[in-house]
């Protein structure tokens, strides 16, 4: 069943998000208000495996949820920017490591009955240190962890953020570290 949109008013704007009065119709003819957040930048995560290294992970904490955890490389896509090139640099300036054989994974809306947010999961097969990273706000620790600790911080609840938890999973349920 597809809803009928009547219109849209946005109620705050700002580059990073905007969220919007939108008028919808469900079938059988019940119409309201629906609040519906919009983000303008698509979102890449990367899942970075060196097979001497293992999977290349951020000890990072999110002030919003006050919580402490294990994420992936991940940041917004720049104007004219594509998404392979956003998650090589997002790499590149959370860890200092430079990739190769990035190769696109999944993409996603992660709550499409709220937001039009997009994420882009990639995976690296390989990276080449080339010094220490320049955004410098990002992580309070990079570490190199090994896959089977990887699916133990999954199972543990230590992956809390969307975006690496299903890139990490997708990337765990089809091999992608093979």
């Amino acid at each position: 069943m597809q809803w009928t949109v009547h219109g849209e008013r946005r109620v705050y704007e700002s580059e990073w998000v905007s969220l919007s009065l939108v008028d919808v119709e469900v079938p059988g003819g019940h119409r309201f208000d629906h609040h519906v957040v919009r983000v303008p930048r698509p979102a890449v995560g990367v899942v970075v495996h060196d097979e001497h290294r293992n999977v290349l992970l951020l000890w990072r904490h999110r002030f919003i949820t006050d919580e402490w955890g294990w994420e992936i490389p991940a940041g917004g896509v720049d104007a004219g920017e594509g998404v392979a090139e956003a998650a090589a640099r997002e790499v590149l300036e959370e860890t200092g490591w430079a990739l190769a054989a990035l190769r696109p994974i999944l993409s996603y809306h992660p709550s499409n009955g709220l937001s039009d947010q997009q994420f882009h999961a990639f995976v690296a097969r390989a990276a080449e240190f080339q010094g220490d990273p320049t955004d410098t706000a990002e992580a309070e620790r990079i570490e190199w962890v090994g896959v089977p600790e990887v699916r133990n911080l999954i199972k543990d609840g230590v992956v809390r953020d969307g975006l690496s938890l299903t890139a990490l999973a997708y990337a765990l349920a089809f091999d992608s570290f093979q």
